[in-house]
């Protein structure tokens, strides 16, 4: 087998588990199941995954590693602070709302406390990406001064919040617009806080 087709084969399954696990949650998915989608033998799938664990385990770090690098993708050609910090958010809460099903399963049979030292590297780095954001606003004159560091930890503890309403409270999830809106009126000069919050 040559390293292109190992690749293809290891994305196949991956693929495969994301649309398994959304659908049937770890307990109720089987190695069985994700080969069968995969329209790969059991066999073949071991060959890059020792168990359900580990397949479950490489699959949410590529959710991760993909949301990262939507996010920097989205904004890397955003020069105006205030649009980037909207677009942060948007492709966050858009995302979350897109995979909801897999995050659901992941809360309610796993607990947010799984795979902890994987969520804390992705929330460094989005704090690394939004206080980047913050700093360009105070230096430009858009955003008052402020903590960067702080207020970049206040964005993502909103945004966990969302994470965590998909699971517990998916009736009372807020609109990426206004969740922005609030973020950017304690953000934003007063001179310029009336013309892109009332928008």
């Amino acid at each position: 087998m040559n390293r292109r087709s190992g690749k293809d084969s290891k994305e196949k399954i991956l693929d495969a588990a994301l649309k398994v696990f959304s659908e049937y949650g770890y307990k109720g998915a089987s190695i069985r199941m994700i080969a069968n989608t995969a329209q790969i033998s059991i066999g073949g799938l071991y060959l890059y995954f020792r168990n359900k664990e580990d397949l479950y385990m490489t699959l949410m770090k590529k959710r991760f590693k993909y949301l990262v690098d939507m996010i920097r993708e989205a904004i890397q050609d955003i020069n105006d602070p205030v649009e980037a910090i909207t677009t942060f958010i948007k492709v966050h809460l858009e995302y979350v709302k897109s995979h909801k099903e897999l995050i659901i399963t992941h809360g309610r049979e796993h607990g947010f406390t799984f795979g902890i030292e994987m969520k804390r590297k992705f929330f460094e780095e989005q704090r690394s990406i939004l206080e980047h954001i913050i700093h360009k606003g105070i230096d430009s004159g858009s955003f008052d001064q402020c903590n960067a560091q702080e207020t970049a930890r206040i964005i993502i503890g909103t945004i966990r919040g969302f994470f965590l309403s998909i699971v517990v409270d998916p009736d009372n999830l807020f609109s990426p617009e206004e969740c922005s809106k609030f973020i950017l009126s304690g953000l934003l000069r007063r001179g310029q806080k009336n013309g892109i919050i009332n928008n």
